[in-house]
């Protein structure tokens, strides 16, 4: 009994990544029934390897609440996604049905018609499956109903969230991994790459880096591997939380997008007190091309990596943002799957996703499949896939990368963009660097011309070939190179108002409060005098002379439309006589 408890004991170690046993004789038999013992178990409670253990990087060590997790099956329907992309193409071409469907969605994006009693968290769905994948099906080349979704977007996106724009910086840690993503430049295969992570001092500078351009949000990335733990990255954090720098920096807002974690290391995670949104992509919801472009490594399992947000929820993360990468397989399909797993979690914990991200493929060092997506999303489809989801979710913030060119960004902050990330590398070390690739493409048209001018229509690989003279460094490569300074600059000549506010998070106006605001319509009275405080910061402290002559222009404009005036500029003059952090 004694051999066999010890060979138990090395069993259970090496399942959770340990070397590889050794047995003999009867022992080994019993051992192997123990075995099949545990793979029954698993199969009849649902739960794969990993789902029972967790990674080599993350460890579960709450089984009982691991085994209560809703089964991936219940997340993501793929037979009533495909029902309702066949089903409703007559629809499309109905511009009495889809004008139907408009309207629906921006009444319900009003509240009108939803009690406060049911308001319980910041998500609301503005459509269906079906009336989603009616909106999808659109023919991206017919201007009449294209311009019609889009105009809806864009009074949705006023209505909540007016011409504010909130900036922010990744921050890459380490980019050692152990898997194999075909798309992605840090998968283990790839020997051409660098490998390295930050040490402390080395972050040290690149937050003092990133707050000396004026950044006060950052998200912070690693890849997955031993090499750089999940203590690593806790540690990190407080490094990250404690950095000030001259004349008033410091990051007031610390999100993440790290690997899939056990319950276990989510508590841990919220433990930290530093943490605002944990953010996972899916990649592809679409479980033959999920499992065809993750070929190895724990990434490779999609249930466990579909229920990693369960997992938060369980462990009292309710701040969690979704994505997909569009360009895997099609964009409606990943769409609707969103938008599906957006009310899973709304419906089993009260607390739908607070961030949707909608990158798109670009070409990473040896990545076969970002050199050559296997369905690349034309740049009409695009706009149309950002209007139908801010018609979908009107209250979930929308998240666009340096992944897009000037002129793309520019057309889709008119149609739901409420985020979008500014002066970014994706490469390890590199802002204290100070490397600064040149722009690869021309600044594109006016925003006030249609949206749809200039753009591909058709599902070529225009947007995702690599540009002429352009260097594949980081975890893939870019196409909006401006600094910070350029960009708030850009964003105030268009209309936009830049923000880096944390005021909502930080005073507790989350969920039925935050609701309850929005359904009177005051979002705009607490949410853009803060807006304008955090620009007026950046004027005082970090912005170029042309910028600052814009921004006084833009903050003394903005002002007029707001009804708490003289209380804003109590506190903006306080900010001009050297105080800092003032919010409503």
């Amino acid at each position: 009994r004694e051999k066999v408890g010890a060979v138990q004991r090395r069993h259970a170690a090496a399942m959770l990544g340990a070397q590889p046993i050794v047995r003999s004789g009867g022992v080994r038999r019993h051992v192997a029934a123990l075995a099949r013992r545990g793979a029954q178990q698993r199969q009849f409670a649902g739960l794969s390897r990993q789902q029972e253990h967790g990674s080599a990087w993350s460890r579960e060590l709450d089984l009982e609440a691991a085994r209560k997790i809703p089964s991936a099956g219940t997340i993501i329907d793929e037979p009533t996604i495909m029902r309702a992309l066949e089903e409703t193409k007559e629809a499309a071409r109905d511009v009495e049905q889809v004008r139907a469907i408009l309207t629906r969605a921006a009444e319900r994006a009003t509240l009108k018609k939803v009690s406060g009693d049911d308001l319980k968290s910041e998500y609301v769905q503005g459509l269906d499956v079906k009336e989603a994948a009616t909106l999808l099906n659109i023919d991206s080349s017919d201007r009449t109903l294209m311009s019609e979704l889009f105009r809806t977007a864009l009074d949705i996106k006023e209505r909540i969230y007016g011409n504010r724009i909130v900036l922010f910086a990744p921050l890459y840690l380490a980019n050692y991994c152990v898997n194999s993503c075909t798309y992605c430049a840090f998968r283990a295969k790839n020997k051409h790459i660098a490998r390295s992570h930050l040490t402390d001092n080395e972050i040290q500078h690149e937050v003092e880096t990133l707050e000396k351009m004026g950044h006060r949000r950052l998200l912070l990335l690693t890849g997955e591997d031993p090499k750089y733990t999940f203590d690593d990255f806790l540690r990190v954090v407080s490094v990250v939380a404690g950095v000030r720098s001259e004349p008033c920096g410091n990051i007031r807002r610390i999100n993440v997008e790290i690997p899939a974690l056990s319950i276990s290391d989510f508590r841990r995670l919220k433990d930290t007190g530093e943490i605002g949104t944990y953010t996972l992509f899916q990649e592809t919801y679409h479980r033959e091309t999920f499992a065809r472009v993750h070929p190895t490594g724990p990434k490779s399992d999609f249930d466990y990596r579909l229920q990693t947000m369960d997992r938060a929820q369980v462990a009292g993360i309710d701040d969690v943002g979704i994505g997909a990468l569009f360009g895997l397989y099609d964009y409606r399909f990943e769409v609707l799957a969103m938008l599906q797993h957006a009310s899973h979690l709304e419906t089993h914990y009260g607390a739908g996703p607070h961030t949707v991200s909608i990158p798109r493929i670009r070409p990473a060092d040896q990545a076969p499949e970002s050199i050559k997506p296997p369905m690349p999303v034309a740049d009409a489809d695009f706009l149309k896939l950002v209007a139908v989801l801010r018609c979908a979710v009107p209250y979930t913030g929308m998240i666009l990368s340096t992944r897009e060119a000037p002129q793309m960004r520019r057309k889709l902050l008119h149609l739901g963009i409420s985020q979008m990330s500014a002066g970014s590398k994706t490469d390890v070390g590199a802002y204290a660097k100070g490397d600064q690739a040149h722009e690869l493409e021309a600044f594109g048209t006016s925003p006030h011309l249609d949206l749809l001018d200039g753009l591909d229509v058709a599902n070529d690989t225009s947007g995702t070939a690599k540009p002429a003279g352009a260097e594949l460094k980081g975890q893939f490569s870019l196409l909006d190179h401006r600094t910070l300074d350029e960009i708030v600059r850009d964003l105030l000549e268009l209309g936009f108002v830049p923000s880096w506010c944390t005021a909502c998070y930080r005073v507790g106006r989350t969920g039925a409060q935050f609701m309850a605001i929005a359904k009177k319509g005051d979002i705009h009275n607490y949410c853009h005098p803060n807006a304008l405080l955090t620009l007026r910061e950046y004027v005082e402290d970090y912005a170029s002379p042309d910028t600052k002559q814009i921004a006084e222009k833009v903050i003394e404009s903005e002002k007029s439309t707001l009804t708490r005036t003289a209380a804003l500029d109590r506190k903006l003059q306080k900010i001009m006589g050297g105080e800092r952090d003032l919010y409503f």
